[in-house]
């Protein structure tokens, strides 16, 4: 079964692309699979040469959508994506991955430009952005090197706020009434237990108030800006703490009200539907997956 018949576009493509550009955002009354259809659009994920990002973009393309990658790394991990292209391939749609520093705006910018220059090629609207990009690091705030603070700042909220920047400049010229996800974190709320992350956790907290601002000013041309707030994901890195420090392992497992931790999977439909027009009257707001660990003290 191809992706875009996974989540069928009830409505009619536009005979004219261009057409699309200025089209608001989907009433409620439309058909629900319609609602949360990508279909004709094209997205942009960073941090999607591996891990979570690049299971978004599998999510973006089993949704009927184009989806671009963008990641510091050199190239994407495998075997993840020749599973996606393999993914993208049978059901007509692009996905391309591009080798940039997020932090470096000129170079961002440049593939920003080359990325809704694809869109158009393909008949597609440059609709959203994923903001998936971020670092963390552990270490006791008494002994947090300055540069080392700065570092994850740098990366986790300056290059949020570029690639947020340069989505909503590329929608606001094109007229798109589009949709921008910031990927924070439920340590932009609450100090995880059996963590030294002081680094991280303001960095996310700083991600929760630049969507509040963000969504304030562009609200004026449609655009909606989101963030996700994720618990504890199962992932290599994961995996890696847990095996060096166990007792971690039993901290978070007691706040976990489903009794298991998150999986990037768990995150494709939050993803999908803060970008897709079943959200169209939701901005400035956070959806937080965190498997109730926030529920309770």
């Amino acid at each position: 079964m191809s992706p875009s018949a996974i989540l069928p576009d009830l409505a009619l493509p536009p005979t004219n692309p261009e057409s699309a550009l200025t089209t608001a955002t989907a009433p409620a009354a439309s058909p629900s699979p319609s609602l949360f259809s990508l279909a004709h659009k094209t997205t942009i994920i960073t941090g999607a040469g591996r891990g979570l990002g690049i299971t978004l973009a599998a999510a973006v393309l089993e949704a009927g959508g184009h989806v671009a990658c963008i990641d510091i790394l050199p190239s994407p991990s495998e075997p993840d994506w020749s599973a996606l292209l393999a993914l993208a391939k049978p059901a007509h749609l692009t996905c391309t991955y591009h080798h940039c520093d997020i932090t470096n705006e000129p170079a961002l910018a440049a593939v920003f430009a080359e990325i809704a220059a694809g869109a158009e090629r393909a008949g597609s609207v440059f609709w959203g952005a994923v903001a998936c990009a971020g670092i963390q690091q552990k270490i006791p705030a008494l002994e947090y090197p300055a540069a080392d603070f700065e570092r994850i700042l740098r990366v986790n909220v300056v290059g949020t706020f570029l690639t947020a920047k340069l989505a909503a400049g590329v929608m606001r010229e094109r007229g798109v009434r589009g949709s921008v996800v910031m990927i924070a974190s439920m340590s932009g709320q609450v100090a995880n237990r059996g963590l030294t992350c002081t680094a991280y956790n303001t960095s996310k907290a700083a991600v929760h108030q630049m969507c509040r601002s963000v969504a304030q000013e562009w609200g004026q041309y449609g655009i909606r800006v989101n963030t996700i707030s994720p618990g504890y994901i199962r992932t290599a890195m994961t995996d890696d703490l847990l095996k060096a420090e166990p007792e971690v392992e039993k901290i978070w497992m007691a706040g976990a009200l489903l009794g298991r931790l998150g999986a990037p999977e768990d995150f494709k439909a939050p993803a999908v539907f803060l970008l897709s027009e079943g959200s169209a009257f939701m901005t400035g707001a956070d959806l937080r997956v965190d498997g109730g660990h926030c529920a309770s003290a």
